[in-house]
């Protein structure tokens, strides 16, 4: 089974977001793309919050949040409760946001990252898992 992934950028990310949906077609990803596909100037909130919204309610099983710097992006979608946005920018970080934090949203530097490097960081995010134990403590602690 394909896992549902909700995609969202500002305009900042389209350019990338469109390479990431090439580079992954036909990986084991099935996408939504709840962002703008245009260039012009807009408002990160009004696709974030939505993205969020989807990961929030499991109607996905991931976010993938794009943005210039990717920390609005990052602010926006940790408003929603269950929703733990980490901004990664290398295969690492990703790795370690999904082990120790369960992190449910990536959240990419579109201005910051080559076209190459971005599938292998969204790739790792998507496929590795949550370790728990101790980090599951931590976890749990995030929500008020």
């Amino acid at each position: 089974m394909k896992k549902q992934i909700a995609i969202g950028n500002d305009h900042a990310g389209t350019t990338l977001k469109f390479k990431l949906l090439e580079a992954l077609q036909g990986d084991e990803y099935e996408f939504l793309n709840i962002g703008t596909d245009d260039n012009a100037s807009v408002d990160y909130p009004d696709y974030i919050h939505p993205l969020a919204k989807t990961v929030e309610t499991n109607r996905v099983d991931f976010g993938v949040a794009i943005c210039g710097s990717a920390q609005g992006v990052s602010i926006t979608a940790n408003r929603h409760p269950k929703v733990r946005a980490a901004v990664c920018w290398n295969k690492e970080i990703a790795e370690l946001a999904r082990q120790h934090n369960n992190a449910n949203v990536l959240c990419l530097p579109a201005r910051f990252l080559s076209e190459d490097e971005a599938p292998e960081i969204v790739r790792v995010f998507l496929n590795t898992a949550f370790e728990g134990g101790r980090h599951q403590r931590r976890v749990e602690k995030i929500e008020l």
